[in-house]
Parts: structure tokens; C-alpha cells; sequence
């Protein structure tokens, strides 16, 4: 056996670099100098300052004075006079399927049948609100209203 034949048995440790080239020389991951390299390192988060640029809502703002109700869809007497025949039931499904209103988020809207135009066929209705200018011209043609 001669000297240069003669392998180790263990690797060499790898030393750890430091430095410009190493893996945790000069800053130590932490990047720059200043806040950002202090222990510790908190930072404010950049969404808050974004969040506290917008305005405060205080109660319900520039809509104080909206209602919550639910308004009902307006159909006048002279649309459901040229949509349906003599004898027909009126509800707001019926509506919705002659298209004389369309269905509000895939549920049937509150109706209000108002008394503009004139009615010339006796039609039924219910499930609807109907104003009293309508109900007159309503049951004149001979119409009910339940």
C-alpha cells in the first residue's frame, strides 16, 4: 500500500460560506439595512394603508333614506288586456310566463296592476296588489279579484 492509494473513510465537511457568494454572509437573508434588517423586522402591511385610505361608513351613508321593503314590479291594465284571453287566472307566475314581467333573481316579483289603459275581457286575478283606479276598471269588464 502506498500513500497515494490511500482513500478516507469520511467526507470532508462542507464549511459553511460566507460572504458575497455564500448562502448567509453580509445580511443574512434579512436584505437590506434599516428597518427591514433589524430583529425582529415588523412591518406594516401595504393593505392597510390602502384600507385606511378608504372612506369611513358611518349607518348607511349617501342611502340613509332607501327603504328595505321590496317594491313591486308595475304592470299597467293595457299590457295584461293585450297579453291574455277572456277568462284567464292572473298570478304573478301566469305573468311571468306570457312575459308580460321578468322573474326577479329566478323568484316571481310582488305585482302591482295599475289602472292605466283600458280592460275589455273579464280576467281573474290574485296574488297581486291592485290599485283602486284598477279594481273599478277591473270589475266594470266583469272581472274578479281575490
Amino acid at each position: 500500500m502506498q500513500l497515494h492509494n490511500i482513500t478516507p473513510t469520511t467526507k470532508n465537511k462542507k464549511r459553511m460560506t460566507v460572504g458575497r457568494g455564500g448562502k448567509r454572509g453580509k445580511t443574512s437573508g434579512k436584505g437590506t439595512k434599516g428597518q427591514k434588517a433589524r430583529a425582529g423586522r415588523k412591518l406594516r402591511p401595504e393593505l392597510r394603508d390602502i384600507i385606511k385610505k378608504l372612506p369611513k361608513q358611518r349607518g348607511r351613508g349617501k342611502n340613509i333614506f332607501q327603504s328595505f321593503q321590496i317594491k313591486p314590479v308595475v304592470i299597467n291594465l293595457a299590457s295584461i288586456d293585450a297579453a291574455f284571453e277572456k277568462g284567464a287566472s292572473i298570478t304573478p307566475a301566469t305573468l311571468a310566463t306570457a312575459g308580460v314581467l321578468r322573474m326577479r333573481k329566478g323568484d316571481k316579483p310582488f305585482v302591482k296592476i295599475l289602472g292605466a289603459g283600458e280592460i275589455t275581457k273579464a280576467l281573474e286575478f290574485s296574488g297581486v296588489i291592485v290599485s283602486d283606479v284598477a279594481r273599478a276598471k277591473i270589475e266594470r269588464a266583469g272581472g274578479k279579484i281575490s
